[in-house]
């Protein structure tokens, strides 16, 4: 049995399908704050990383546990050693856990703290661990959706500052991989697409992918902390909008970790907004 936590996310919800078509029993964990429409024959449970209580027989019997903390977990919650107890006592015997870039090109930010003593406390643990690093994901365009379909504009800062942008089907893939096979213990792959793209790249490739016009519109630093303000903790924005605006080398650098777990190139943000266009449509 696998259970994935953050289920109905962008990278969970992949993850579910890709596990269960692969014949996997799978175990799906969600707050219960989001619609849930599963694949037939997977289990769902609601449970919150922040209450161990409701996480123990959520992860009753399972042997692996796909591990996402979001949100308010991303600052605050049970220790990470906690956690990894909870869920060993359950039988779980491998994690995979999504941490991410920043915790390695940005180790002294605030908002990385809790991932990376989450990456410590595995380290340390007798479990089976692999950790994925991505970087942006290409899902983050889908806060565009409402102004593409209404208005044909894009409104992003920093267009012309890229990154190399993760497709999360991509991360469920992998992380799929990590969970089902061996040989993936004690591994932390940076996970980002295969070119650095701009917004406003992002916004022509929404463009050709729809078959229309879109208008870029270039919104200040503080324009964007309020729009990330909604749905992010405040130093989760902040960080954010440094990496947006000041990315690293090293957070601009394209990583081959994709291509060398599953055998095959990153998927590309044109591709994603292919598959993705009628949705913005």
């Amino acid at each position: 049995m696998i259970v994935v936590t953050g289920a109905t996310g962008n990278i969970g919800r992949q993850l579910v399908e890709v596990l269960h078509s692969a014949g996997e029993a799978v175990r799906a964990v969600s707050r219960g704050t989001t619609p849930v429409d599963l694949p037939a024959g997977v289990e769902h449970v609601v449970a919150d990383l922040g209450d161990l209580d409701s996480l123990s027989p959520a992860l009753a019997g399972a042997d692996a546990l796909f591990l996402l903390i979001t949100g308010e977990q991303l600052m605050s919650g049970p220790e990470p050693e906690q956690v990894l107890k909870t869920a060993s006592a359950a039988g779980v015997h491998r994690v995979v856990f999504v941490s991410s870039q920043g915790a390695v090109t940005r180790p002294d930010s605030a908002g990385y703290a809790r991932t990376i003593a989450f990456e410590q406390a595995l380290a340390a643990s007798d479990l089976e661990w692999t950790a994925l690093r991505p970087g942006a994901f290409n899902s983050n365009t889908f806060a565009w959706l409402e102004s593409v379909r209404t208005a044909r504009t894009v409104a992003a800062p920093f267009g012309d500052v890229g990154l190399p942008s993760v497709d999360p089907a991509d991360i469920a893939a992998v992380a799929a991989a990590a969970l089902r096979e061996d040989g993936h213990h004690g591994h932390a792959y940076t996970l980002t697409g295969p070119a650095v793209v701009t917004p406003r790249e992002q916004a022509i490739a929404l463009a050709e992918a729809i078959e229309e016009p879109i208008t870029f519109v270039e919104l200040t630093p503080a324009q964007a902390k309020q729009n990330m303000l909604h749905f992010m903790p405040e130093p989760v924005a902040d960080h954010t909008l440094t990496i947006l605006g000041t990315p690293t080398p090293e957070e601009q650098q394209v990583s081959n970790d994709i291509e060398r777990v599953l055998g095959r190139p990153a998927t590309s943000y044109a591709q994603w907004a292919r598959r993705h266009s009628a949705m913005f449509r």
